[in-house]
């Protein structure tokens, strides 16, 4: 919905504008690979996210071809694509989103004292006349503009409504007052809000927008204080990821106003049952693990381990409970799940986590299941997950882990035995190394020379315990300066090291990496 669908039927309606895919990827660490990129806009776009920003087309050629990509092939959000003032930042994102249904550009600039004074040396004159032209030049590519004014925060009040009338003068039918660095309370974005839109003349042809940073831990109480100024646009992350201290959570935002709707009597489009599985999604994709105690979409988010808790959940679950779980798309409870579950109950775990799985899939991922049940004790829901998301991911790759044997230890140095099924063929091969890790690691090299550069080797457990599977995650460069990552889980450490490492190889195979390959016959 941009402007031009805003009327006054729906003005409790709140646009999410979803930034993950640019300033949440801007989080360090946090990048994503192109296919990466395109999966997490699929998913936010069935979601009901109303806009995605799709990236920074100017910053490099990378960023332009995943807007693009995304751009052709979301088929119900607005694509934005964000650019500076300058003419060419413009161009570049107006070329990049012009393929989508419904293209937006988003272009900002500085208009903070010390932002103009030390980022961009420009007097208050110069800078307003740069506003005007960014939002003519944008409008003349696309009908959707949005311009903001970055640190508006920290922008004296006169100049910040001059800006903001003459960017919708210009033609932009979004107007953003970002809290770029998280210094404002709420009191006080609610009440710049008021004033701009009090004071602007014609602020009633466009939507105001909010985008708040989480330096003070306040961005999700500002950006609802922004929507009580007469803000109509929320922009935020999954997971909250972002610059510095990240922005405000989507998941918190969505669920804020459908639990207080009393209070905050608004509504959005998000269809709220995906939200632990964007989270999930987002997570594997930036390699960002999500705090246990987030708030929505945390493992602990419906967890009652005191017995006090215990007992009043166990009389009436709202005693402290404020939404269900399954209104954020989380099984109510974590069903226990062993070596004597049947087809039927494992078929309908999986429908319950939103699996729908082919025949042959189902049959694969219940042998892993039964594999797995005779080696831990309890399975949890996150290890049926992990199971069935390695599974699909390596349904298809050409090389797979047989065996692996390490030795290790103190008396170094560590040894590993891996056997590889390459392309149908078990190859076998023996290697050293200096840890466990980098003997197995060794030993795929030695199976599949190759060019590529180890960028990322992270380790976490899925569920607790000390018999707990580890979800490893590992990022390849290849040769010609693809990223690729591979994810596996297993009960062993080593073992999800060893899938999580061929995982990524064989996603470089697939792309044509001409320095990547299986060896056949490798001793």
């Amino acid at each position: 919905m941009s402007s031009a669908h805003f009327t006054a039927a729906d003005r409790n309606r709140v646009l999410i504008f979803d930034t993950t895919l640019r300033d949440g990827e801007q989080c360090p660490g946090a990048t994503m690979t192109f296919e990466e990129k395109l999966e997490v806009a699929d998913f936010l776009d069935a979601m009901g996210v109303d806009i995605i920003e799709a990236g920074f087309p100017i910053a490099s050629e990378g960023d332009f071809e995943a807007v693009t990509a995304i751009a052709r092939r979301v088929k119900n959000a607005v694509v934005a694509g964000l650019s500076r003032a300058a003419f060419k930042d413009i161009d570049r994102a107006g070329e990049a989103v012009k393929h989508a249904r419904r293209p937006r550009i988003h272009t900002f600039i500085s208009t903070s004292p010390v932002h103009m004074k030390y980022k961009l040396q420009k007097e208050p004159e110069a800078v307003l006349q740069l506003v005007i032209d960014q939002c003519a030049r944008a409008r003349n590519l696309v009908p959707d503009v949005e311009w903001s004014a970055e640190d508006a925060t920290r922008t004296e009040a006169d100049f910040l409504c001059r800006c903001v009338e003459a960017a919708i003068r210009a033609g932009a039918t979004t107007i953003n007052l970002p809290d770029t660095v998280g210094y404002a309370t709420p009191e006080e974005y609610r009440a710049m809000f008021e004033m701009v839109i009090n004071r602007v003349p014609d602020a009633d042809k466009a939507i105001f927008s909010v985008h708040c940073h989480n330096d003070l831990g306040m961005a999700v109480a500002n950006s609802l204080a922004g929507l009580a100024g007469g803000a109509r646009q929320v922009e935020c992350t999954i997971n909250g990821i972002g610059e510095r201290a990240g922005n405000a959570a989507l998941e918190e935002i969505v669920m804020a106003i459908r639990t207080r709707n009393d209070v905050l009597p608004y509504a959005t489009g998000i269809e709220a049952t995906l939200l632990n599985r964007a989270s999930r999604l987002v997570a594997a994709a930036t390699n960002f693990p999500v705090q246990y105690n987030k708030a929505i979409v945390g493992r602990n988010a419906f967890a009652h381990e005191s017995g006090i808790h215990q007992d009043g959940m166990l009389k009436h679950t709202q005693t402290y409970e404020i939404m269900t779980p399954e209104s954020v798309g989380v099984s109510k409870t974590s069903l226990v799940m062993g070596k004597h579950s049947g087809r039927n109950a494992f078929r309908d775990k999986l429908k319950q986590l939103g699996y729908e799985l082919g025949d042959n899939q189902l049959e694969d991922a219940f042998v892993r299941f039964k594999a797995l049940a005779d080696r831990k004790k309890v399975i949890y829901d996150e290890d049926i997950e992990a199971l069935v998301d390695e599974g699909l991911a390596s349904a298809q790759d050409r090389v797979k882990v047989v065996a692996l044997t390490v030795i290790a230890g103190t008396m170094g140095p560590q040894s590993a035995t891996l056997t590889l099924d390459i392309a149908g063929q078990h190859q076998t091969v023996q290697a050293t190394g200096n840890g466990p890790v980098d003997a197995t690691f060794n030993a795929i090299h030695k199976l599949i020379p190759h060019a590529a550069k180890l960028e990322l080797y992270q380790v976490h457990a899925v569920t607790e315990g000390t018999d707990a599977q580890a979800e490893v995650s590992v990022r390849l460069e290849g040769p010609e300066g693809r990223l690729v990552t591979g994810r596996a889980a297993d009960p062993d450490t080593l073992v999800a090291s060893a899938k999580a490492y061929i995982g990524a190889l064989n996603k470089l195979v697939a792309r044509g990496d001409s320095r990547t390959h299986a060896q056949h016959g490798a001793a």
